[in-house]
């Protein structure tokens, strides 16, 4: 059991370069200040439908929007919930969609994997054999589309374009390290569910989760005879329209927050902000690759977080403490036992620009020696 370690007034500031959560505007974090009013007013009628139809817009969507108090796991178990009565096809190359598969066994689905090394991304061609070779019917096939433990990018539009060739098999997307700042066309490549949280490339503090879903899905759940109460699609699809508010009670000063930033988002534009993360990412890869090298498969490097193969044997810990007490900068190390030192991990997402990620490399290069 762990002690009480009290929460002190006099911490100091940090700026944030890990995989989230990331920084936040100070107006942003301001708009949570407003005074508290009911989730079942009519301002809450107008904030819930602004945030809702800015989402649509922002990510150019004509699929229905959810925003529900959470963390994208929400949407990662209730996808499953809503929409697999038995078989799930969980492709995986690290740690969050191994998780997906965990998750998926723990519903008690009957769970295959199509299964790639850590820092290998999944290959459309492969998704194609698994379900034309199978004598399973799978009714989803899950991706991850920025798998942050190995810095991978998935290629999820091809992945869903050979997905819609099999019009009964849902495809459902973890994008919760990249939406926001990686540009995808949803209805175009047949995305049948895609989920993020707020505290990633959004720039938004913790709290909220964000899933667009499909016609095809939400009708999906309507055949089932079990979903999420929760994170159900009927529920608070059916909720919104009736009443333009969520289901239960939601975190009413962070969805404040989220309607300032979601203005900031409309005004850069998703094109804008995509190129922005396109930019710092080309960036740090260049810099990682001159000092030491990239992890991930080349050609699949993400476009939000870049994790860095540790070739010259640093002692990761000690230079993430140098940086963060000299500089007042915090980047992360690799994801778990197996990439702790082997890797360390650069988030480049949300508000950050090519000046920012340059002061922190600056800092690892007079930290490191390099």
């Amino acid at each position: 059991m762990p002690t009480k370690r009290e929460y002190r007034d006099d911490y100091p500031d940090k700026t944030l370069y890990i995989p989230g959560p990331t920084e936040v505007r100070e107006d942003v974090i301001e708009a949570m200040c407003e005074p508290m009013f009911g989730h079942r007013m009519d301002r809450m009628t107008d904030l819930y439908t602004t945030i809702v139809e800015d989402t649509k817009t922002f990510l150019g969507t004509d699929n229905d929007v959810i925003v529900l108090t959470g963390s994208g796991t929400e949407f990662m178990e209730s996808s499953i919930l809503n929409l697999v009565d038995e078989n799930v096809l969980v492709t995986t190359c690290g740690s969050f969609s191994e998780r997906q598969a965990n998750v998926a066994e723990r519903l008690g689905k009957t769970v295959d994997t199509l299964e790639y090394e850590w820092g290998q991304a999944v290959k459309p061609e492969d998704v194609r054999e698994a379900l034309e070779e199978s004598d399973t019917h799978y009714d989803v096939v899950t991706c991850v589309m920025n798998e942050s433990s190995t810095g991978v990018r998935n290629p999820i539009e091809e992945i869903g374009d050979v997905v819609a060739d099999y019009p009964d098999t849902y495809f459902v997307v973890d994008a919760v390290s990249a939406l926001g700042g990686d540009y995808v066309d949803i209805d175009e490549h047949d995305i049948d569910v895609i989920f993020t949280s707020v505290q990633k490339a959004f720039a938004m503090p913790p709290g909220l989760a964000v899933c667009v879903v499909s016609d095809d899905a939400y009708e999906r759940e309507l055949e089932s005879d079990s979903a999420s109460w929760y994170g159900g699609f009927q529920r608070t699809l059916d909720y919104y329209d009736r009443k333009g508010q969520t289901h239960s009670t939601p975190a009413i000063p962070v969805m404040l927050a989220y309607r300032k930033q979601m203005k900031y988002m409309l005004e850069e534009s998703h094109e804008a902000r995509d190129e922005r993360h396109r930019e710092m990412a080309e960036y740090t890869q260049e810099w990682a690759r001159e000092h030491f090298d990239m992890f991930p498969e080349e050609g699949y490097e993400s476009q939000t977080v870049s994790c860095i193969e540790n070739t010259r044997g640093i002692d990761v810990a000690e230079t993430i403490d140098a940086v963060s007490e000299e500089y007042d900068m915090v980047f992360s190390n690799g994801y778990g036992s197996a990439l702790g030192e082997k890797t360390f991990r650069i988030g480049h997402m949300g508000e950050h620009d090519l000046e920012s990620i340059e002061a922190l490399t600056d800092a690892i290069e007079d930290v490191a020696g390099l």
